[in-house]
């Protein structure tokens, strides 16, 4: 079993914020592989479902974002589950829109609510890093996550967030690399991607 953690703020007024990006990514997963419906336990609300014939748990903590470890907590304790069982979709300021990354463990670059997971569980934890850009100076950080996505941004967010869902079997199986490489060479079809001069990658 598998718990996947969507990492946001609860309520209307954050759903559509930079920072609700891991809830956006466990509302698709659950939509695109037929979960049940939600309901409230372990701090959060959670959807059981099965990606691969691997059973998951989707759970979006309703602890809000400095509070999550809580929820994740509880809901690991119940399960029975190690850390690395548990799969946290969170908002990446130090990633380019668009780009995804996965990561076991490291450093939590002042994001709360892997702050609060590491508090409670530990670090060995499996992070999918979705990229939402730095607005280039620290003290912009805080409006700029808890700013809705702007207009421009919605097509590359939706397609994102259909990538992690369509690819979501690969994180299940252990297979994270393969997981970011499928999602990156998506996007790059659906041309958010241009390739830069030097062979790097540009957004589009």
């Amino acid at each position: 079993m598998r718990l996947f953690v969507g990492l946001g703020n609860p309520g209307a007024k954050y759903a559509s914020n930079r920072h609700n990006i891991g809830f956006l990514a466990v509302d698709e997963i659950a939509r695109r592989h037929g979960f049940g419906p939600w309901r409230r336990r372990f701090q959060g609300e959670t959807s059981e479902g099965v990606v691969d014939r691997e059973k998951v748990v989707l759970l979006k903590p309703t602890t809000y974002m400095n509070e999550s470890g809580r929820a994740v907590q509880e809901a690991a304790n119940f399960f029975k589950l190690a850390p690395s069982d548990i799969i946290v979709f969170q908002d990446e300021l130090e990633l380019p829109p668009a780009k995804v990354r996965v990561k076991i463990g490291g450093g939590i670059a002042g994001h709360n609510g892997l702050r609060s997971i590491s508090a409670h569980i530990g670090n060995e934890y499996r992070r999918v890093r979705l990229g939402i850009g730095h607005p280039g100076v620290k003290e912009l950080v805080h409006s700029h996550v808890l700013s809705d996505f702007a207009k421009s941004d919605r097509a590359w967010v939706e397609a994102l967030c259909q990538a992690v869902a369509d690819n979501a079997g690969l994180l299940a199986a252990g297979h994270d690399a393969s997981f970011a490489n499928k999602v990156h060479l998506t996007m790059q079809a659906k041309g958010f991607f241009d390739k830069g001069e030097n062979g790097g990658e540009k957004p589009a």
